[in-house]
């Protein structure tokens, strides 16, 4: 599904842009004013770093009446009230959710969340001077694109400029809008949420041009931190063992690598447990302490879908969610042979469409896209047949080609015969057809 991305309302210099990290456990958000472009992250308190917003709501008992973030986790605590967690995996499931037995779409209590919670720009911003949106989320996969879809058409913003993108993704325009020499080499991200390690890998190829950076992604489940309500003696040994696992996961990370610099993030390295490994991870190495890399990452990416910097245009990311292929046609042009581009690789592949009208000799039914990947295969073409197309022999057919992406390997052309002139009507056929990438 595609969402509001050939609209021609432009966002104008002054206006705000908004960052959204939309987490399992907490929410984040960042803004900055276009034109000036200095990212900040909203604090849930004034004065202070506290970025996290709890993804979740709290419903008071027998009222309608509803808490978000903090407030719904303390009411929960303190009085009878109904908490929902997992607001994200309960949409993407889809169903209802019943509570004190009155149903509930679970898009809609996420949209709720989401309205809630960007209020907290109202102490900086009005609603009316947003420009444009960019929410992002650690997976980003049809259902999920659909679900964001949904809850940003109720979320009744002035603005059309609504975004969606991966962490991976915003990981890769925050590095990228960092002073250079930090990311001159490979970067580490390192995330822990008490539960689980995630490690990114930023590197580039250099080589090429654009040059194409690619982010490995590892998870470590077995790297679990001790209740913080555990005997001190236990923690200990707990944290002894986590920081022995950690270090020989950087060994891995780092052999015969060059690293410049490592970001660590999340609420598991809040306590000084990681000791041996930091000492190692600083030798050579900038290291840096946070916990809102994606939202700021987000407000980068969406700088850099309205007005690309250099560094952007330098670079191109190949993800999970980016087209790896540029797929077009090879057509005649005033009587030249050229190459017409549909898709163009390194978009998400949820965001890219095309349609236009081609003519075919009214007795020819093959229709053919030239799809050129970006990993150094051979381009290929792909034939389509248009099965008991009209035959209009010493005339032209003009057909109507729409194209997307269904997935990130699989294209969707849909192909309309719109006739010719006056003398050959449309037959109103309608061919569907699929292929892969790669």
């Amino acid at each position: 599904m595609l969402f509001n991305k050939k609209t021609e309302e432009k966002v104008h210099k002054g206006s705000v842009l908004v960052g959204y990290d939309l987490g399992d456990d907490f929410s984040q958000i960042s803004y900055c004013v276009y034109g000036e472009n200095v990212v900040e992250s909203v604090a849930t308190v004034i004065g202070t770093k506290q970025y996290n917003i709890p993804t979740v709501l709290c419903k008071r008992k027998g009222v309608n009446q509803w808490l978000y973030g903090k407030d719904a986790v303390k009411y929960s605590q303190e009085e009878e009230g109904f908490l929902v967690t997992d607001l994200i995996e309960l949409a993407r499931k889809g169903g209802m959710i019943t509570i004190e037995e009155e149903a509930f779409d679970p898009v809609a209590l996420l949209t709720l969340f989401l309205k809630r919670s960007l209020a907290l720009l109202n102490f900086m911003v009005t609603a009316e001077n947003i420009g444009a949106i960019m929410f992002t989320v650690e997976r980003l996969d049809d259902r999920m694109v659909d679900v964001l879809a949904k809850a940003a058409v109720n979320l009744n913003l002035k603005t059309s400029q609504i975004y969606f993108q991966s962490h991976i993704e915003s990981l890769y325009h925050f590095v990228l809008h960092q002073p250079e020499e930090l990311w001159n080499y490979q970067v580490l991200v390192c995330e822990h949420n008490r539960l689980r390690l995630k490690i990114y890998r930023f590197e580039r190829n250099k080589k090429t041009t654009p040059m194409v950076v690619l982010i490995e992604e590892q998870t470590c489940s077995s790297l679990i931190l001790p209740n913080e309500q555990e005997e001190e003696e236990i923690r200990t040994d707990s944290y002894k063992l986590a920081d022995e696992k950690f270090l020989e996961l950087l060994k891995e990370q780092c052999a015969d690598r060059i690293v410049s610099a490592v970001y660590l993030l999340g609420d598991g390295f809040r306590e000084e447990w990681a000791k041996e490994s930091l000492r190692f991870l600083c030798r050579n190495r900038r290291v840096f302490q946070g916990n809102n890399l994606f939202c700021k990452g987000a407000c980068f990416g969406l700088l850099e879908k309205l007005e690309p910097s250099q560094m952007g245009k330098e670079h191109i990311f190949l993800g999970a969610d980016k087209l790896k292929a540029n797929i077009g046609m090879n057509v005649l042009r005033r009587g030249k042979e050229s190459y017409f581009a549909l898709l163009d690789a390194g978009e998400n592949w949820y965001e890219v469409q095309k349609e236009c009208d081609i003519l075919l000799p009214g007795d020819e039914n093959v229709i053919s896209f030239l799809v050129t990947p970006l990993t150094g295969k051979r381009a290929q073409l792909r034939e389509f047949i248009l099965e008991d197309a009209p035959v209009r022999t010493g005339a032209f057919s003009r057909y109507d080609i729409k194209i997307r992406m269904t997935s990130a390997e699989c294209v969707e052309a849909q192909i309309t015969d719109l006739g010719f002139g006056e003398l050959f009507p449309p037959s109103k056929k309608v061919w569907t057809k699929q292929f892969a990438i790669t």
